[in-house]
């Protein structure tokens, strides 16, 4: 095994458990193949947290007049 970090390939092969334990808490693994870098093991981003429809209601007030543009916008975009 080479230094922490970096792994040739038969070491990556041997210790692919603790490669990925590393990688886990938030270290970069490269993995080298005739003493080159080939690859590198990053880790990977938590997706972000998706809510169900409608968890933010009541939160977020729309005023009525939202969509009203002001005269000088209206007639520039063509809508009056």
């Amino acid at each position: 095994m080479e230094a922490a970090g970096q792994y040739n390939v038969h070491a990556a092969r041997t210790h692919l458990s603790r490669i990925l334990e590393q990688v886990a808490t938030g270290e970069e693994v490269v993995i080298s193949k005739a003493g080159g870098p080939v690859a590198m093991t990053v880790p990977l981003h938590p997706r972000a947290r998706q809510t169900g429809r409608g968890s933010l209601s009541g939160q977020i007030r729309i005023e009525d007049d939202f969509d009203d543009l002001p005269d000088d916008l209206a007639e520039a975009f063509g809508v009056r």
